[in-house]
């Protein structure tokens, strides 16, 4: 029996409860199967630069954290069940990449060694980092070589134009996991991709970047290790500390012999306690940007009319997640759920960010009516400030305008997808400012000409459009010549769009 739309988004974790039946004890209390054992490798080396030892910097095997001496050098007794020893690149630094730009800030530990010696050489960068920028691409998610290849032909001199408007900012990429949908031979093609785009790109591994067939969660991102290192890490630009976090889940099993194809948002203790020991190493209160793929809570259960949201949509265990952040200002940046959303109730500012392939490739956007696109983060000091970038458009494209019936009354809507509760929207009627619109749960019109119904798209039929929160409206006066809406985001940006 072919799945229909509501099964397709159970799968995907977007629509219900149903997959808390999972026999996962350990998601609520913390404890992980991977604990740390007594078996280990004796790991001595030293992080240097041109001038020689770095002092200060530290060092990891994702268990423990050591920090380096005066003189640049460390001794760390790393877990022989880590692949990897790996260096939280310091700000001012240049981030180590392989020939393709993916990040290469890591050493593999050979099993069996009794003891290990790495070496970490960084470069200073040629300018100051405290002004620096990097794009979030979420769910890139290429299920075939033609998708890989529309990929490559659109997005990625879309990011390189973005990237030279910036003029003399450093920036970094972040693929934002779901690089591909499910075929991992694909990775290269996206490896391809990051070395067409010219910067360092770092990556989070999502639910479909996954070896299915692993018997457990170790096992599950095997292929992707081998591509990209360490599933979570750190690194500092100028004043604000970064932190890649592996929130994807794979249990295996069911508990009772039985594979399940089902997955959870959900940090395990090995992870959180590596976390707790590298935020330590930061000043209480600077900005701390965490780069994860499912978002800490995605509020779209709500928006469907659920009474409770899906372990794949959100992070079961996020309120140790929200500790540790507390003493920082920090923003948590998600994809997974193919929309934009902005979240601020535990304390973080969460941002969810519309996808690269907006509904799997079905359309030109998303099915919140996103479109395609990417986010774009500067900062200066430790301000940070963003917004969303539509593929294919100038970078102030930030609404669409329509015209529909509302309970036989023409109203005008406006889709402002980057919207947050401090931006301002306002419409004018030949030239004249008429008020403020009203914001609105609803589904976007144009999602719904190209997603709804059971035969379209015909590519996944199981797409359909989804409430969303950031649409505003106001009465259309057919009498008027012209209609304009002006909305100005928190950072004081004004975009515009007319009928």
């Amino acid at each position: 029996m072919a799945p229909t739309r509501r099964d397709f988004l159970k799968h995907l974790g977007f629509a219900g409860a149903t997959a808390t039946a999972l026999s996962v004890p350990w998601a609520a209390t913390g404890t992980s199967p991977s604990a740390h054992t007594s078996r280990s490798v004796q790991v001595t080396g030293r992080v240097t630069d041109s001038d020689g030892g770095l002092s200060g910097v530290s060092v990891t095997d994702g268990v423990t954290v050591t920090r380096t001496d005066d003189d640049g050098r460390f001794r760390l007794e790393a877990s022989a069940r880590q692949p990897f020893v790996y260096v939280s690149v310091p700000a001012g630094y240049q981030l180590p990449t392989h020939e393709t730009g993916t990040a290469r800030f890591y050493r593999p530990i050979k099993a069996g060694s009794g003891t290990a010696e790495v070496e970490f050489e960084l470069q200073s960068l040629p300018q100051s980092d405290e002004r620096h920028a990097f794009t979030f691409l979420a769910d890139p998610q290429t299920q075939t070589a033609a998708e890989m290849e529309t990929f490559q032909a659109e997005t990625v001199p879309d990011v390189r134009q973005t990237v030279k408007a910036m003029k003399d900012r450093p920036a970094f990429g972040v693929g934002g996991g779901d690089l591909v949908f499910d075929d991992l031979s694909l990775f290269s093609g996206y490896e391809e991709a990051v070395r067409q785009m010219g910067m360092p790109f770092v990556q989070v591994v999502g639910n479909h970047d996954l070896n299915f067939d692993a018997p457990g969660d170790p096992g599950s991102t095997a292929t992707f290790r081998q591509h990209f290192g360490p599933e979570y890490y750190s690194f500092d630009r100028g004043a604000v500390h970064y932190v890649v976090l592996d929130d994807v889940y794979w249990p295996g099993s069911d508990g009772f012999g039985n594979d399940t194809d089902d997955y959870l948002g959900h940090i395990d203790a090995t992870q959180l306690r590596w976390l707790e020991q590298d935020l330590a190493m930061v000043e209480d209160g600077r900005p701390v940007v965490v780069l994860a793929h499912i978002p800490p809570l995605s509020t779209a259960y709500a928006r469907n009319g659920e009474s409770s949201p899906s372990v794949r949509g959100m992070i079961v265990n996020r309120d140790a997640l929200y500790e540790l952040l507390d003493p920082f200002e920090a923003h948590i940046i998600t994809g997974h759920v193919h929309e934009n959303e902005h979240r601020y109730e535990a304390g973080p500012h969460e941002h969810v960010v519309g996808t690269t392939c907006g509904a799997w490739w079905t359309g030109p956007i998303c099915y919140d009516g996103t479109p395609r696109g990417y986010a774009v983060y500067e900062v200066n000091g430790e301000s940070v400030r963003w917004r969303y970038k539509s593929i294919g458009h100038d970078a102030d494209h930030q609404m669409r305008l329509t015209r529909v019936q509302e309970e036989g009354e023409d109203r005008l809507l406006a889709n402002v997808w980057g919207a947050d509760d401090e931006w301002t929207v306002t419409w004018y009627e030949d030239g004249v400012q008429t008020g403020s619109m009203e914001q609105q749960r609803g589904v976007d019109p144009k999602a719904t000409a190209l997603y709804a119904g059971e035969k379209q798209p015909e590519k996944h039929p199981w797409v359909e459009p989804v409430p969303t929160d950031h649409l505003f409206s106001a009465p259309f006066n057919p009498d008027a010549n012209r209609v304009r809406v002006e909305a100005t985001d928190r950072f004081g940006r004004t975009y515009t769009a007319a009928l």
